[in-house]
């Protein structure tokens, strides 16, 4: 990888890492630290989801205007101070307001990152847009498991440790990034984009493909929300259930070389790989639907994060390809906040669901999901095959 990804993986980790510290935490900091209830908590993790998303599109946008290097400064920002001042003020309701803030300026930062990923390499297809999904992963593996250590202590060194690593992202940001190269992102607008004509065709495709990425993360945050409840109820330690998770960020780093020979040689294009992540997350449901016993729900996991790795990369390759110049960040954006609107709309289904019937229902109602998912996602493209707008030696490249 060129010497500038490595820096924005590195910068990617650490960012991900001090949000990892204070994320998985939040419901129980709301509910047993400032006394709110359970639903209290659940409407500002929406609200906080609602700012990322904000975020998310405007990053975009400013990545398009102004570049990456600005972007992502004034994402960090507007993170940095907000969760210096929650070292000082962490009660009620200057906790939420900040938490808005600090969702706001993280979800900047994302689509930011991405698109300059795909910029600085941009004949590595997957391979940096992949590198910034693997460097997500572990820095969230990391910053949760120490987040956990450090919470028991105290939950202002939560907040401590947050702001420190948030400034040194800050810093690796100012000192490694202001060189990097996004000269060849064009300012064209996204009016001048349209009338030339390619603009319309490609962005309906994105959302078509968003369609399927957006149930897929409907599908996928279950297993934070509603399945954790499930093996409660099933007697399932909460230490074995957070197994699942550490088993997930192992395989994510250690399967990639069976991922790359997978893609190499089996699943050679990304809408390809896309449905194959698909047809392995529907089975994944299966086996969980089945699984009485953590054994059950462990192959699930390790089934499910297969797909996981299969999808996740896969969707900002392709928003990178269909883009036009000068509209990276714009699809980035819109890339992330469908992602970030699956989180958010998720736990509200599952809940209506498992509350109001069983867990059984929510598990074909999330494979049905899945199913469509597959379908809208292998037909994204056909509008641009039709009008030969991504013809590559007869077929299609994405």
């Amino acid at each position: 990888m060129p010497r500038s990804l490595w820096l924005l993986v590195i910068g990617m980790l650490i960012n991900v890492m001090g949000s990892s510290f204070l994320w998985p935490l939040n419901t129980i900091y709301i509910h047993d630290h400032l006394g709110k209830s359970l639903t209290v908590a659940g409407v500002v993790l929406m609200v906080n989801a609602a700012a990322t998303v904000i975020g998310n599109l405007i990053g975009g946008v400013l990545f398009d205007k102004i570049g990456g290097y600005k972007t992502i400064l004034i994402g960090i920002s507007i993170t940095l101070v907000s969760v210096t001042l929650l070292m000082f003020f962490h009660g009620w309701p200057t906790y939420t307001y900040l938490l808005i803030f600090i969702g706001f300026g993280s979800g900047i930062v994302f689509p930011a990152t991405y698109a300059l990923a795909g910029t600085v390499w941009p004949e590595g297809g997957r391979k940096p847009f992949n590198a910034i999904y693997v460097a997500q992963n572990v820095g969230v593996a990391a910053g949760a498991s120490l987040g956990g250590i450090v919470a028991s202590l105290s939950f202002t060194y939560i907040f401590v440790a947050n702001a420190l690593l948030y400034a040194v992202f800050f810093v690796i940001a100012v000192v490694g990034y202001r060189n990097i190269d996004d000269t060849n992102v064009s300012q064209t607008s996204f009016i001048e984009e349209k009338r030339k004509g390619n603009n319309g065709p490609k962005f309906q495709a994105l959302v078509i493909l968003c369609i399927g990425y957006l149930l897929c993360w409907v599908g996928y945050v279950q297993w934070s929300t509603t399945i954790s409840s499930h093996t409660q109820n099933l007697d399932i330690s909460l230490s074995k259930y957070s197994l699942l998770w550490t088993i997930n960020g192992v395989l994510i780093v250690c399967a990639q070389p069976l991922i790359s020979q997978f893609v190499k040689y089996v699943a050679k294009t990304l809408k390809q790989q896309m449905v194959v992540g698909f047809g392995v997350f529907i089975v994944s449901y299966i086996v969980a639907m089945n699984a009485e016993q953590f054994t059950g729900f462990l192959v699930a996991m390790v089934i499910l994060t297969f797909g996981e790795m299969l999808i996740w990369p896969a969707v900002p390759t392709i928003a990178d390809s269909l883009a036009p110049k000068g509209r990276q960040g714009f699809y980035q954006g819109f890339v992330n906040s469908t992602a970030t609107g699956g989180r958010m709309i998720g736990p509200l289904l599952g809940g209506v669901i498992v509350d109001n019937y069983n867990m059984s229902l929510l598990f074909l109602v999330i494979i049905g999901l899945l199913i469509f998912g597959a379908i809208t996602t292998a037909i994204y493209d056909k509008k641009l095959v039709r009008d030969n707008l991504c013809l590559i030696g007869g077929q299609s490249p994405y």
